[in-house]
């Protein structure tokens, strides 16, 4: 019974068109062009070099997109047993119309060929789109992207603003918010300034949310007018080599700063918490970040208590937090749980965390998924593998265990899917 009910509550939930709120796909070049804007994907090069694969086979300059799917093929059968190997052959078989379930030496060139083929084709990104059920995504904008040249209901700007917040002291990081924004920064009133045009001109452009990936160490808090003044100057004047105090109020300020135009203009906070960066500088490009189990939500209750009418979606880089982020959600009105992100982002966390969040969570207070992919391709596979886990939940825990009918359960995980998106960011019908 219980597989049965399952495949019947995901095969109504894989006919909903979705809304994606938060991928890092470039509006203009939206979609692969060979298998190697797939296995390039962080997930595959990562896993290949921790399997053994030498760096400098992955990442050695001038190779042709062929000779590089051709060495990650080759390095690939350690892999096989992992998620993402599964996510790669069910793009393949329904995206590529690859029959088999392996990609090995004896196949691969004829597939990479074909690959190529079908992905050249001018109707391919929507194809991929259609085949996906997607109607729109989230992008990741940098703070000074022009904006220009892409549908933006399609493709919906999110302002990302990491380096605003974190990289202040560089002065490339500067020049571009002067360029930007034809305000230079030397001051509190500048600084807001600046800040306040950037959201003029993503709201303008349709955006519908503000995001930032912080660090376990990062706790946000109000710094004063006066403080923010002399960290200011200290920073433009010191650069990198400035007073740590100094950088933090600067972060503390332009955070804060952040916050208080997502709640002028009634955008939601993207909040995604606890990635140390660079803890494995070896490591291949983009697979160098862990998390840290020593962040706690706790740091961001000033943030949450001063800004009880901004919305924060908070993702939490792995499923050992995400206890913490359900009481969170339970407690305070502003707090929603966010996806199941990166490192959290296997069945087995999803499942936990899923199940745990629809338990205690308020049903209106939870998204359940975001791919947080670069190529549109991976929607497929990814959204498919959180509505298969959905449905195992929903049929085990609601349908047999609390005697739900088969229609409240799928309610619930279209709620999931497509609705609370749809009211929380404030896009689609």
């Amino acid at each position: 019974m219980s597989i049965d009910l399952r495949n019947r509550l995901f095969e109504q939930l894989d006919q909903l068109v979705l809304i994606d709120p938060h991928t890092h796909i470039n509006a203009l070049d939206p979609s692969s062009h060979t298998l190697a804007d797939i296995l390039g994907y962080h997930y595959y090069t990562e896993l290949a070099h921790s399997a053994g694969m030498p760096k400098g086979q992955i990442e050695e300059e001038g190779i042709s997109p062929k000779e590089k799917v051709g060495r990650l093929i080759e390095n690939l059968g350690p892999i096989s047993n992992t998620i993402q190997y599964s996510w790669f052959i069910e793009m393949a078989q329904k995206l590529l119309d690859f029959e088999g379930d392996t990609i090995d030496a004896s196949n691969w060139e004829a597939f990479y060929d074909s690959a190529a083929e079908k992905m050249s084709a001018d109707s391919w990104t929507d194809t991929v789109f259609n085949k996906s059920r997607l109607e729109s995504v989230f992008l990741t904008n940098d703070f000074d992207d022009p904006l220009e040249g892409f549908d933006s209901t399609k493709y919906i700007p999110c302002l990302r603003t990491d380096d605003l917040v974190f990289h202040l002291t560089n002065a490339r990081t500067k020049m571009r918010l002067y360029e930007a924004t034809n305000v230079e920064i030397s001051n509190v009133a500048s600084a807001r300034e600046a800040i306040g045009k950037l959201f003029d001109h993503f709201v303008s452009r349709n955006a519908k949310a503000c995001a930032i990936s912080l660090p376990p160490t990062f706790a946000p808090t109000k710094v004063s007018d006066a403080r923010a003044e002399t960290a200011l100057s200290h920073v433009f004047s010191h650069g990198p080599s400035a007073d740590e105090d100094d950088q933090r109020a600067v972060s503390n300020f332009i955070f804060w700063t952040l916050a208080e135009n997502c709640q002028q203009h009634k955008l939601p906070f993207d909040l995604m918490i606890g990635v140390n960066r660079k803890v494995f500088p070896e490591g291949v490009y983009q697979g160098q970040d862990l998390y840290d189990s020593r962040v706690s939500l706790i740091q961001y209750k000033d943030l949450l208590n001063a800004f009880p009418d901004v919305t924060f979606p908070i993702s939490v880089l792995a499923s050992v937090t995400n206890q913490e982020l359900v009481s969170y959600s339970w407690i305070f009105p502003n707090v929603v749980a966010n996806g199941h992100w990166w490192y959290s982002n296997t069945p087995t966390f999803i499942q936990h965390d899923c199940a745990a969040r629809l338990e205690a969570i308020p049903r209106t207070k939870q998204i359940g998924y975001y791919s947080d992919m670069y190529k549109m391709e991976f929607a497929l596979p990814k959204f498919a593998m959180y509505k298969r886990i959905l449905a195992k939940v929903l049929a085990e825990n609601f349908v047999i265990d609390r005697s739900w009918t088969e229609e409240s359960a799928v309610e619930l995980g279209t709620q999931l899917l497509r609705g609370n998106v749809e009211s929380i960011f404030n896009v689609g019908s």
